[in-house]
């Protein structure tokens, strides 16, 4: 089943954005600012390590409790240590998925890879599997429209 489809990046380019510095608000309306006068850098904002930097699209549903969904744009840092709870890219046996990351039981020789679906299975993975953690997922890109 494929999970994921895997890009590298171009973070040479700058694109620089108009910025609404003072927020927009999710509550009652504030008055409309006259002038946005400060810029905003996707690839600055969003990439820590360009050269450890992958952005991936997602196929599947097995990461929707977690807010990620089908069609999402996730990047993924390489260079990140892997923590408990973690979102990450994992490679087993040969295919790449996206789960949270277990490690609860790692001094009995057990990773689990948790998905943010209760319709989709916890994989246990023990010594019989072939687990690299490819990367943490550091940001999600969602298109709403």
């Amino acid at each position: 089943m494929k999970e994921l489809e895997i890009y590298s990046g171009s973070f040479e380019t700058i694109l620089e954005l108009p910025y609404a510095d003072e927020g927009i608000r999710a509550g009652f309306p504030s008055p409309a600012q006259d002038y946005m006068d400060k810029t905003l850098d996707f690839n600055r904002e969003l990439i820590q390590h360009p050269s450890a930097t992958f952005y991936a699209k997602v196929v599947g549903l097995s990461m929707i409790n977690a807010g990620i969904n089908e069609g999402d744009i996730i990047v993924i840092d390489r260079s990140l240590e892997p923590r408990q709870n973690d979102i990450v890219v994992a490679f087993v046996d040969g295919e790449f998925t996206m789960k949270y990351l277990d490690l609860s039981e790692k001094d009995q020789g057990v990773v689990w890879l948790r998905p943010g679906n209760d319709d989709f299975p916890a994989f246990r993975i023990t010594s019989d599997y072939e687990l690299t953690i490819w990367g943490v997922v550091s940001n999600v890109i969602k298109k709403l429209r």
